[in-house]
């Protein structure tokens, strides 16, 4: 079945299979400039009150525990499609609480979340016992009202304490800007132009500012949405000519992502859609978006030196050939490393069983344990015995960050998925990025890699498909990390942003200069980051990109590519191992010429 040559016309796969969230799932009339437009007076009719405490835009989201509840807003779903863009929020609806039940019964169900958001127009505060619950939880949790509707609504907020977003207009958009307003994905601006009462006078009014990612139309970055249809053409290339069963393409720019869309099936049988918040297995990414992340910030903290050895920081690399050599050269692959060791094909019947034991700890995938100790006996053996043939020279090495994450681990007495998650992923409000995603995400919403027919004998869905992370468990400094295409944005906005997202400052700016600028004369590499090739004729990673372009692929059929002349991020997620590993990819070209169709587009639009 999976042999199968399968074809989707294009009709077919861009009214029923493409899972779009531009300006998420807009209504129409309010697409392109239509939406921009309506975004303007959105904009001038919101007001922020009540924010003395600065609890707006959000913070520490690694600490929240967000619900938003709804009774009579028309566009609840698209107002929480929005929150959920920055944390995870639980959705309630408030009319399923009358008769029997009641808004106490509510305000219990609540009791494990600290941030509320309500959702409430004009008529919804007729009910006296809407604003008591408000009063009441504001109490003891964060509550937010986000407010649709006249002044007359705004006045029977007067005796409420608690922040309140009020947007006069009741539109898709203004649901959409109100939910990004409260995590600062957009700034509030406007001040109250008239008397309400006593509490909401003229020129009241808190201003914000834009701390994180806006989720609009290519209008709103000077693109239109036209010139980005040949996105939809290139996705569909990719999945008549079996590149990959599905992808999911992702556009920021100005700090506002403009595209984002999934094409596609999970695998060939075409059961499964892909959807926007699907994990994938980024492969050789994990190299900039974990293990460079923390070099960076380790640097930062002066733990991490680039110009010291390894034998500085690895006791055990003392007596080997890798003594001598710096974490600049590893980080650069310039230090002769060879590109891996021996794998499924060293290991022997005796260190592996079918089940977990004591003595057989660490999960590979399903009916596939490892012996204990297996890393620390075969594999960082060899690693630390492999020869180094080619110091100096530019040679592409996954041992490179395998040595990296044991310097990482080594300095912060934590291991690599631990610390990325709490340093970065969580804060950030990345719900889905990390290692090892079986523990905290369902299997239907992780995208399948090879059908692994030599070694593992299984499907490979949630267990990291290079098969030297396998071994290691599922963690390692160059794969294993697994996320979606918002996250991985998330990331590397602030990666555009020189360090700082949020409004925290996670990496300095003259660090991130640093690393993501070209090293030597002998690559085209920074420290860590892969970069704009010089040789013109490569077209890497696309014949438009800067000369400032700088990401990284992935060998599962994935890659982000930063280009700060554009103020561009892009992302492209695939399977294309699925169920085999092909070129198809590569060959066609498809990620380059992606890329090449959102250079154009900028490029229109000046």
């Amino acid at each position: 079945m999976l042999r199968n040559r399968w074809r989707l016309s294009p009709i077919i796969v861009l009214t029923g299979f493409i899972l779009f969230n531009s300006a998420c799932a807009q209504n129409p009339p309010f697409t392109g400039q239509a939406y921009v437009n309506e975004e303007k007076l959105v904009e001038k009719s919101t007001v922020l009150l009540n924010n003395a405490s600065y609890l707006i835009p959000l913070q520490n989201l690694e600490q929240l525990k967000v619900a938003s509840i709804h009774f009579s807003n028309v566009y609840a779903k698209n107002f929480d499609s929005l929150l959920n863009k920055y944390t995870r929020v639980t959705s309630y609806s408030g009319n399923d609480y009358t008769g029997i039940k009641n808004l106490d019964d509510l305000s219990s169900d609540l009791k494990f979340y600290n941030t509320l958001v309500v959702q409430v127009n004009d008529a919804d505060l007729n009910n006296s016992l809407l604003l008591n619950f408000i009063n009441t939880n504001q109490k003891v949790k964060n509550v937010i009202v986000a407010l649709f509707g006249t002044n007359v609504g705004l006045a029977k907020l007067t005796n409420t304490a608690v922040p309140v977003i009020w947007c006069q207009r009741v539109t898709p958009v203004s649901a959409f800007y109100s939910a990004q307003a409260i995590f600062g994905g957009v700034a509030v601006t406007q001040k109250l132009t008239r008397y309400v009462s006593p509490v909401y006078n003229t020129g009241m009014g808190f201003v914000t500012n834009k701390i994180r990612l806006q989720y609009t139309v290519p209008e709103d970055a000077g693109m239109s949405t036209s010139s980005l249809t040949g996105i939809d053409n290139i996705a569909i290339e990719a999945m008549q000519e079996q590149a990959t069963p599905g992808c999911v393409v992702l556009v920021a720019r100005d700090g506002k992502v403009i595209f984002n869309k999934a094409y596609g099936y999970h695998t060939y049988s075409k059961t499964m859609p892909d959807k926007l918040t699907d994990i994938f297995d980024v492969a050789s990414m994990t190299k900039i978006s974990a293990t460079t992340m923390e070099a960076m910030q380790l640097t930062d903290q002066g733990k991490l030196n680039v110009d010291s050895t390894l034998g500085y920081y690895l006791p055990q690399a003392r007596k080997t050939n890798k003594n001598d050599l710096t974490v600049r050269e590893v980080l650069e692959h310039q230090a002769g490393l060879i590109p891996d060791i021996p794998t499924f094909d060293k290991v022997k019947p005796t260190d592996h069983t079918p089940d977990s034991s004591t003595f057989y700890p660490t999960k590979v995938n399903e009916n596939y344990f490892l012996r204990k100790d297996y890393f620390k006996d075969v594999m960082w053996p060899e690693m630390l015995n492999s020869p180094v043939k080619t110091r100096g020279q530019y040679v592409y090495s996954d041992l490179s960050m395998c040595f990296m994450q044991q310097v990482e681990e080594t300095v912060t007495a934590t291991p690599l998925n631990v610390y990325v998650q709490k340093q970065f992923y969580d804060p950030l409000g990345m719900q889905t990025a990390g290692f090892l995603p079986l523990y905290r995400f369902p299997v239907d919403q992780i995208i399948p890699t090879e059908d692994d027919k030599k070694d593992r004998h299984a499907l490979l869905d949630g267990f990291v498909h290079d098969p030297t992370a396998a071994l290691m468990g599922g963690v390692a400094g160059h794969a294993g990390l697994f996320a979606s295409a918002n996250d991985l944005a998330i990331l590397y906005q602030m990666m555009l942003n020189r360090g700082t997202y949020g409004g925290v400052e996670y990496i300095k700016p003259a660090t991130v200069d640093k690393f993501t600028a070209k090293q030597s004369n002998v690559s085209r590499r920074g420290l860590g980051f892969d970069r704009w090739d010089p040789m013109v004729d490569h077209h890497y990673p696309s014949k438009l990109a800067s000369t400032e372009a700088y990401g990284h692929t992935g060998f599962t059929g994935t890659c982000v590519w930063v280009d700060p002349k554009y103020n561009l991020v892009y992302i492209f997620l695939s399977n294309r191992v699925h169920p085999n590993v092909s070129s198809k990819l590569s060959s066609l070209n498809i990620r380059p010429r992606i890329q090449d169709v959102i250079y154009e587009a900028i490029q229109k639009g000046m």
